[in-house]
């Protein structure tokens, strides 16, 4: 494995695009049954804090922790990269029916080729 740094500088770019297309994604969705989000602001508070885009934070807070690695000038553990790669192996995983972000990760996938092709290049970055 690449140095820890090395590694969440790849994770980070390769999660921020997947987040980017399941917030989109799910900005359609969310459309289609309570009306058009009429700009970013209006998106960006809806995904912080209604409770249709909470599934979405567990990415979020993925991203914030490799940030918080990453603007820290001291030298990474090696397990804190390797914890985080290994967060994102398990948070990954859609399952249909599944508990919580598995279920609704599963539905983005099967819906939107967007969050396919993010997928596809997170799973580059963390395959092991």
């Amino acid at each position: 494995m690449d140095s820890p740094r090395a590694t969440l500088a790849l994770l980070r770019p390769a999660l921020l695009r997947l987040h980017k297309a399941l917030v989109e994604s799910e900005r359609i969705t969310y459309e289609r049954v309570q009306g058009r989000i009429t700009s970013k602001g209006e998106l960006l508070q809806l995904v912080i804090h209604d409770s249709w885009f909470v599934w979405l934070r567990p990415v979020s807070e993925l991203i914030v922790r490799i940030d918080e690695l990453l603007d820290t000038e001291e030298p990474h553990d090696s397990d804190d990269g390797s914890d985080v790669l290994a967060e994102a192996r398990s948070l990954f995983v859609p399952a249909p029916g599944g508990p919580g972000f598995a279920s609704h990760y599963f539905e983005a996938l099967q819906r939107d080729p967007a969050v396919v092709l993010a997928h596809a290049d997170l799973m580059r970055v963390i395959a092991p």
